[in-house]
């Protein structure tokens, strides 16, 4: 256990950082799936309107650094080509 204020202090910054990334990476994976059901559908107008609402909250992951940006990217990427495929 921690002895020092400064040591206390950090333990409390790092288990409130944990949470708060803990629930933006929770956060993403639910639009990712929400996104990946959509498609499962076979309805591209839904399945976009879901990419449209998952593109924002992945790439905020990605700026606040739960997720790497190309791992974002890559997400993003996969998933658009997934619904421009139902299009067709």
């Amino acid at each position: 256990m921690a002895n020092h204020a400064s040591a206390k202090k950090r333990i409390r910054q790092t288990n409130r950082s944990n949470a708060v990334n803990s629930s933006r990476l929770s956060r993403v994976r639910t639009f990712i799936k929400k996104v990946e059901q959509a498609i499962e559908k076979g309805d591209p107008k839904i399945a976009k309107e879901a990419l449209g609402a998952a593109q924002p909250v992945i790439m905020r992951g990605a700026q606040k650094g739960v997720l790497h940006p190309n791992t974002a990217s890559r997400k993003l990427s996969r998933l658009s080509a997934r619904i421009k495929t139902l299009q067709s």
